[in-house]
C-alpha cells in the first residue's frame, strides 16, 4: 500500500541531501503516517485509517464524523 494519508492526501516529497562540500544527492521526505482505529458513534462501528500526525490533530479538533464527511466530499475516501 502506498504512503499516502487517507484524510489529507499528504504523500512523500523529494529533495536534496546537501553535504558540506555542497554535493547534492536526491532523497525523499516521507510522511509521518500511522495506522489508527477510530470509533464512529453515529454508525456504531470502528474504522481503520492510515493517517498522518496532522490528520490526527484535525480529527481531535473537528471530530471523526465531520472529517470523514469532508474527505468523502473531496473524493479522498471511497
Amino acid at each position: 500500500m502506498s504512503k499516502v494519508c487517507e484524510i489529507t492526501g499528504k504523500r512523500a516529497m523529494f529533495g536534496n541531501n546537501v553535504s558540506f562540500s555542497i554535493n547534492k544527492t536526491r532523497r525523499r521526505f516521507d510522511v509521518n503516517l500511522s495506522k489508527k482505529r477510530f470509533f464512529i458513534p453515529e454508525e456504531d462501528r470502528w474504522v481503520t485509517l492510515k493517517v498522518s500526525a496532522k490528520a490526527i490533530k484535525i480529527i481531535n479538533k473537528k471530530g471523526i464524523s465531520a472529517v470523514l464527511k469532508e474527505a468523502k466530499a473531496q473524493g479522498k475516501l471511497k
